[in-house]
């Protein structure tokens, strides 16, 4: 059947479990107690302004998406798959993975790590171990990568034109960095404790490269798909 390499059936079950993971994560990190010396949740825009949440939420309702989108194709025939309703939660699914999903996850991902290596401090201070289990650090900032990986080898996924995808995820881009100049110019907060330790001009390059850093990740799924599908192709052959 098109659309998938294992079945319908086989994939549903993958995406029952990832799906039940992310909302048992989303779950216990919106039931942490919130502390006095780490108040984020509780200032301006609550957990909604780290992109760390905003990709638990991502991806929580992707694999939700993912799950009904298996169950509809399991529901009806090849020939009625191919119109209609199956069809556009297809399309939905490929283009939520391809322009979303994957270059946001894999960036959370890679920043994180980067700067976690690099000074701790300045994206997730030390005392926030005694906050946050170190499990749930490692499903909100680890699991994600291989997760995605999974879902890459578990379905092909049509990617939209190169233009289409980077305007698409360049939006997105654009809405978040609005809405963190926005947190900070409404509350005097920051963010990421990174960013007030920058000058302005300093502020400017760190925004930028992070937001011009999204394109080559697409381009990376987009690759990794391809040679991915190709291999898979030959060997069937």
């Amino acid at each position: 059947m098109a659309g998938t390499s294992l079945g319908w059936r086989s994939c549903l079950s993958v995406h029952l479990a990832v799906f039940g993971w992310y909302v048992f994560t989303l779950r216990t990190n919106c039931s942490l107690e919130i502390s006095d010396r780490h108040p984020g949740a509780q200032t301006y825009g609550g957990r909604w302004k780290y992109l760390t949440f905003l990709n638990l939420v991502m991806q929580t309702v992707f694999f939700g998406l993912c799950v009904l989108t298996d169950i509809i194709h399991m529901a009806v025939s090849n020939k009625a798959a191919r119109s209609g309703l199956p069809a556009r939660l297809l399309k939905t699914r490929d283009y939520f993975f391809t322009v979303l999903a994957f270059p946001v996850g894999t960036f959370v991902f890679a920043s994180f790590w980067s700067l976690y290596t690099y000074n701790r401090e300045l994206v997730y201070p030390k005392f926030l171990d005694d906050i946050i289990p170190i499990w749930l650090n490692h499903a909100l900032h680890t699991v994600i990568m291989p997760l995605l990986l999974v879902q890459m080898f578990l379905q092909p996924h049509k990617f939209p034109s190169r233009a289409k995808g980077i305007l698409g995820l360049a939006v997105f881009v654009a809405l978040y960095l609005a809405w963190v100049l926005w947190v900070h110019h409404v509350s005097g907060i920051w963010v990421y404790p990174i960013m007030s330790h920058l000058s302005p001009v300093g502020l400017v390059v760190f925004l930028g490269v992070a937001s011009l850093t999204m394109a080559p990740l697409y381009l990376l799924g987009e690759k990794m798909s391809q040679l991915m599908w190709r291999t898979a192709g030959k060997k069937k052959k």
